[in-house]
């Protein structure tokens, strides 16, 4: 089992750095291919390797927020890929991409006050300011940044 929540990690970790580099391409008008389709792979097998692969105890929160991470994937997918974000598909594909990424991160700061000692220390229930502080500057950054590339984003192919 640890073998395998190493992977998930590390899946986890590279969906969302791959996701940092598509947010990036999004605020600057890049539809960056390659790195969407590892960021949406990795990110659709991190929900998917949770939820299929832990032992089951009961529905859990990062059960709930893995439904709802692989709707938006869905989504963020089928606008991309099948309606090669046209029209009204463009917009849906930023937010939900967004969304998706953002999911990740907030699922990284729950572990990492969980498993680092000193955020554990902080916060020893998440229910602290610390970790509610660090979960709100997130959604902040996550929103503006999701504003932006919906404004900024308008996904035409690389030239050349």
């Amino acid at each position: 089992m640890e073998l395998f929540i190493l992977f998930h990690v590390a899946v986890s970790l590279v969906g969302i750095v791959s996701g940092g580099v598509v947010l990036v391409g999004l605020l600057s008008n890049d539809r960056l291919d390659r790195w969407t389709a590892l960021f949406l792979a990795t990110t659709v097998a991190t929900s998917v390797t949770g939820f299929c692969f832990f032992p089951f105890d009961g529905f859990t929160p990062g059960q709930a927020i893995g439904i709802i991470s692989i709707v938006f994937l869905a989504l963020a997918i089928y606008s991309r890929y099948a309606r090669q974000i046209a029209g009204g598909w463009r917009k849906t594909y930023v937010i939900t991409a967004v969304v998706s990424l953002y999911l990740n991160v907030f699922v990284l700061i729950v572990q990492s006050f969980r498993k680092i000692p000193a955020l554990k220390a902080a916060a020893p229930t998440q229910s602290e300011p610390p970790f509610k502080i660090a979960q709100a500057i997130v959604l902040v950054l996550f929103v503006v940044a999701g504003i932006l590339a919906v404004k900024r984003f308008r996904g035409e192919p690389a030239k050349g």
